[in-house]
């Protein structure tokens, strides 16, 4: 089963080929990303109307590189797929018009994927990860305790109640003058500062369940750079280091009673979406599943962010698990739950 994909969600424009090789390491055929950061980093964050420009511009590119890179042609692909939703409406529609035209025109069938399933199912793709297992999905859209029982079969546990940690990452980073987006910006000036400096309460102390909130963490940022009254560099590392530990923190305490929430005995952690590419969170989580004798998996870093292999996979797996294929008529969701 050969499987052409379209990712335009947000700001990435991506086209992958993905087979169902049982060697893990072969199922990706090519998966080639066209980003925007260069475009929104002025701005210091995605500017939706300028992102389907350039989704428009350069889709056409980006999937004939990914045909050639795959070294497969248009004849042998066997499903065409693409992001339907959640999203940005104006990339959504870029990417689902121009599977669908591809499919209408090479008679090939069409699938409409849910991305944040991609996410999920990503570490599958790399990984004979058995199921069930709990994934800590974590974006700069989303956030959510996921147990992940069947192709199809989940059950959230907890989600954010206001910001998603990589829209918290990116406000603190654009507080603090770095560059977007702002998770690699915050852990690399973390490296330099002092994470015990400045002082945070652990949101939803009391609260039971496994929810999170970020804003009140976003919040004391703020007050804690104004009561300085000229920020120097250092500063600027001392606070990114001390955001970035609560963050890390406060997510692995709501993870640990996830764990305990989960409705079967689940020996497989996962942490998939743009923040997992975070170093420290992911140091965290792996030393608690150490501790606890638990399987952890997390997607190599360049499967983190928004790529079309992850809806490829995901399209493969639903069709495995007998779902079936998507009407031409489908439509963009630009909010779509899971």
């Amino acid at each position: 089963m050969i499987v052409l994909a379209i990712e335009s969600s947000c700001d990435e424009t991506s086209s992958s080929v993905v087979c169902d090789n049982i060697d893990c390491n072969k199922r990706i055929l090519s998966n080639i990303i066209n980003s925007q950061i260069h475009i929104h980093s002025k701005y210091g964050g995605v500017i939706p109307e300028y992102a389907a420009r350039n989704h428009l511009d350069c889709i056409d590119a980006v999937i004939n590189q990914s045909l050639k890179y795959a070294n497969v042609s248009l004849n042998e692909i066997e499903i065409i797929t693409a992001t339907a939703g959640p999203g940005l409406i104006g990339g959504l529609l870029v990417g689902m018009v121009t599977a669908k035209s591809i499919a209408l025109f090479a008679k090939k069938p069409f699938m409409a994927i849910n991305h944040l399933e991609g996410h999920l199912l990503t570490t599958r793709l790399c990984y004979d990860v058995e199921m069930p297992y709990l994934t800590l999905l974590a974006s700069g859209g989303h956030f959510s305790f996921i147990e992940v029982l069947g192709i199809g079969n989940y059950k959230i546990l907890g989600e954010t109640l206001d910001d998603a940690a990589g829209e918290a990452f990116d406000k603190v980073a654009k507080m603090l003058g770095f560059p977007y987006p702002g998770g690699p910006s915050i852990q690399e000036a973390a490296k330099k500062g002092d994470k015990n400096r400045f002082y945070y309460t652990i949101p939803l102390a009391k609260r039971a369940g496994c929810d999170a909130s970020f804003s009140g963490i976003k919040t004391a940022t703020r007050l804690h750079i104004q009561k300085i009254s000229e920020l120097t560099e250092q500063d600027k590392f001392d606070i990114a280091a001390s955001f970035q530990n609560i963050v890390s923190s406060f997510i692995l305490k709501q993870l640990k009673k996830a764990h305990k929430m989960t409705s079967s005995d689940i020996k497989n952690i996962v942490i998939s979406g743009g923040v997992a590419a975070n170093i420290e969170i992911r140091q965290k989580i792996q030393e608690f599943c150490l501790e606890q004798n638990l399987n952890y998996y997390v997607p190599p870093i360049e499967l983190c962010s928004d790529n079309a292999a992850m809806i490829g996979w995901a399209a493969i797996e639903r069709i495995r698990s007998g779902y079936c294929y998507s009407s031409l008529n489908a439509k963009t969701r630009p909010k779509w739950p899971l």
